[in-house]
């Protein structure tokens, strides 16, 4: 069995980076990457999030939990930098878009029981 370093290697190579441009991609330093590869240590959550972001995986498959390693687009919130950094304005517009597609929805259903 794969373990997570040799699960980043792989990756980091299929996607044809040096350990330096995947450093860079994910804002760690090369001396991090290199332990997490050589299994000397143990990415923390955050680490862990920024390497799934730039390897473009799922935590899954980096932690050995599937072989699937296609990124788990499903569940992904970061869309757009992820909910903490939308802007007021975009919240409001996207509940403002919510609220109208439940009453639309509403209206289809209440529509289809009354036939």
């Amino acid at each position: 069995m794969q373990s997570l370093g040799d699960r980043i290697k792989y990756l980091r190579e299929q996607n044809n980076l040096t350990q330096k441009d995947l450093a860079s991609k994910a804002e760690l330093t090369i001396v991090q990457l290199s332990r997490y590869e050589t299994n000397d240590r143990k990415p923390d959550p955050e680490s862990l999030r920024k390497l799934v972001d730039a390897l473009d995986t799922n935590a899954d498959y980096l932690l050995g939990r599937t072989q699937d390693a296609s990124p788990d687009k499903s569940a992904n919130m970061s869309f757009f930098g992820g909910p903490e950094s939308y802007t007021d304005d975009e919240i409001a517009m996207m509940e403002a878009a919510l609220k109208a597609y439940r009453e639309q929805k509403k209206k289809l259903l209440d529509g289809e029981q009354t036939k």
